[in-house]
């Protein structure tokens, strides 16, 4: 074989190694209960925040932790820590998407990230229902 051929082949090993383990390394959407059952692997979980239950965060205290209850979209509750700063307007969002694993220790889920769906400032009533076709007079 010529070496642009052996060449070749090692790029395409190499190429295709990266992929798998870029694949291999992705996280998937689970609930709390599929979550517990590998503990110490990273998920996402969708959910939405338990308003039943106290969001705890003290900003004097200890401003890089903060904790809460959240209920996923299969209706299990998990208590959640995410070692950061409490995001604004938390108790205001709609959905919350979590990036964590749950604990070996204790079913607790340790949120690396969070992002927040919140409520649009713009509702569908708000908008005309003829936009555009506004006719004017010249008087």
């Amino acid at each position: 074989m010529k070496k642009t051929h052996i060449l070749a082949i090692i790029v395409a090993v190499v190429a295709l190694g990266a992929i798998l383990s870029t694949v291999a390394d992705s996280s998937t959407y689970v609930t709390f209960s599929e979550a517990a059952q590998r503990p110490g692997k990273e998920y996402h979980v969708i959910g939405q925040l338990n308003t039943n239950k106290k969001v705890v965060y003290d900003e004097h205290n200890n401003p890089d932790e903060f904790s809460f209850y959240m209920i996923d979209n299969n209706g299990d509750e998990m208590k959640v820590i995410y070692d950061d700063s409490k995001p604004q307007d938390f108790e205001k969002s709609e959905q919350i998407v979590l990036v964590g694993q749950v604990d070996e220790d204790d079913s607790v889920f340790r949120a690396s990230s969070l992002l927040l769906k919140c409520p649009s400032k713009y509702k569908e009533d708000d908008t005309p229902e003829s936009f555009g076709e506004q006719k004017y007079s010249a008087e």
